[in-house]
């Protein structure tokens, strides 16, 4: 007698129990994930696992569960790797979002990063024939950030959110990707705060004062900026830039004030209270002004090796036409006016080109011309008024470009394009939409910009395919 198809033994996909929240497993971690977690399997769910590394069994709390996977956290290393090494964090590193690879032995970072770029690529992108050239290791895998974002918490901590537990501010000490200098005033501002009594924000009340303390530096200059972030409100603004001055002549001490509900340190009211508004850096042989909220490159010694591999790929002869995408404050617009004919750098912020053009003037650099606009609407008028780009360089957000960005620079009909990502994930459809039109991926190359973290940078070449070199 045959069985039905409802008599049948269902398959355990199906009657899988889903974890819950709160339950302990014990998991055998086999791989990293994109992001950086480990990945185990408990009865054939997919379980990420944020402090867990390749070859180890570890008991760890599930946070999150899903229908097809569940996120958990990594509670006891029941048996190491022999990649596990000790952390250098003061306020525990498995906790820790700046740093979540440091326990992680550094040549097994950099081996895992450049796989993830060729399995991004080749998976998501279906991608294949391109080079993958030997990622470029940090020259300094320590203290290599020139700035950190920091965060007060209820009991006078200032520090970072842990993982996965933004009401939890870890107070830190000594974070060992900042300087000693970074450290060292970030301490006293604390301990100034706390001493006046000044109570921290409270994004779920939004009650509270002290929201954030962004700290940055010029590596090269000694320049020294800290912006601190508040609510509404008064303090004794001035005392406090007489005590970090005392301590730190070189200081500049700036104050905004927001009314936004989320935390964050961007937008509002900023004041100048001790110094200049300005900081002061110098990259690839060039001065640059960066502005308060301006983005530049956290780790300024590895942006000069990440330039650098940008220039030779672009491979420019001295007579090109560039357009450089997301220019931001015209670091490597400027880099490469030094060896094209002419540059054209877009970006969205009005602050950033103000910082571009200022830096082409200090520079004395004529041959580099900055608009503020919108990327996908500004591609367009731009080719109209400058012409049809021989080159085009994208530096974009982690999210990458979007398609409609991408058609618009495909009817620019560049010979290459450079694209230097942050984001493999998102690099690979990207690339996968050029090479659809088409575009070949010559080459990609990783660049680890930031040890003892899962983040990727790297630069892509892609050519035209009837390009005659």
């Amino acid at each position: 007698m045959s069985e039905s198809p409802g008599s049948q033994v269902p398959d355990v996909a199906v009657v899988r129990t889903r974890l819950r929240p709160g339950e302990v497993l014990e998991l055998r971690v086999d791989d990293l994930a994109q992001g950086g977690a480990g990945v185990a399997r408990h009865d054939g769910l997919v379980v990420f696992v944020e402090g867990g590394f390749p070859g180890e069994v570890v008991r760890g709390e599930v946070v999150r569960a899903k229908r097809d996977y569940a996120n958990a956290r990594v509670i006891e290393v029941l048996e190491p790797s022999d990649d596990r090494v000790a952390e250098r964090c003061d306020h525990g590193g498995e906790a820790c979002p700046g740093s979540p690879w440091q326990a992680l032995r550094y040549e097994r970072q950099l081996e895992h990063k450049q796989r993830q770029v060729d399995e991004a690529l080749s998976r998501l992108g279906h991608l294949s024939g391109y080079v993958l050239e030997p990622i470029v290791p940090a020259d300094d895998i320590w203290r290599y950030r020139n700035k950190l974002e920091y965060s007060f918490g209820p009991g006078g901590q200032l520090g970072f959110h842990a993982r996965g537990q933004w009401e939890r501010v870890l107070d830190t000490s000594d974070c060992v990707l900042a300087s000693e200098r970074n450290n060292e005033v970030r301490n006293l501002v604390r301990d100034w705060c706390a001493a006046e009594g000044l109570s921290a924000y409270d994004r779920r009340l939004g009650t509270g004062f002290l929201r954030n303390l962004v700290v940055r530096e010029g590596r090269r200059t000694g320049d020294l900026q800290l912006r601190l972030v508040t609510g509404e409100g008064d303090f004794r603004a001035q005392e406090l830039a007489t005590a970090v001055r005392s301590r730190f002549p070189e200081a500049t001490l700036l104050w905004t004030r927001t009314t936004a509900r989320a935390e964050v340190s961007h937008g509002g009211e900023t004041d100048v209270l001790a110094g200049s508004e300005w900081l002061e850096e110098e990259l690839c042989g060039l001065g640059f002004r960066i502005s308060p909220e301006a983005f530049f490159q956290t780790n300024t010694e590895m942006a000069e090796r990440l330039y650098g591999l940008a220039c030779e790929y672009a491979g420019l002869e001295g007579r090109e036409r560039v357009f450089d995408l997301f220019c931001g404050i015209g670091t490597f617009s400027l880099v490469l006016s030094l060896r094209a004919a002419e540059v054209w750098g877009v970006d969205i912020s009005e602050d950033a080109i103000s910082d571009a053009i200022e830096n082409a003037r200090r520079n004395e650099i004529d041959n580099a011309r900055f608009f503020a606009g919108d990327a996908r609407r500004a591609i367009r008028p731009l080719a109209e008024t400058a012409s049809r780009p021989d080159l085009v360089v994208v530096d974009p957000p982690r999210a990458g470009l979007s398609q409609k960005v991408v058609r618009r620079i495909l009817e620019t009909s560049p010979r290459r394009i450079v694209y230097v990502s942050c984001n493999p994930t998102t690099l690979a459809p990207n690339a996968q939409q050029m090479t659809a039109a088409g575009y070949r991926l010559v080459k990609v190359r990783p660049v680890d910009m930031f040890p003892h973290t899962p983040h990727i940078e790297c630069v892509a070449l892609l050519e035209r395919a009837d390009a005659q070199r």
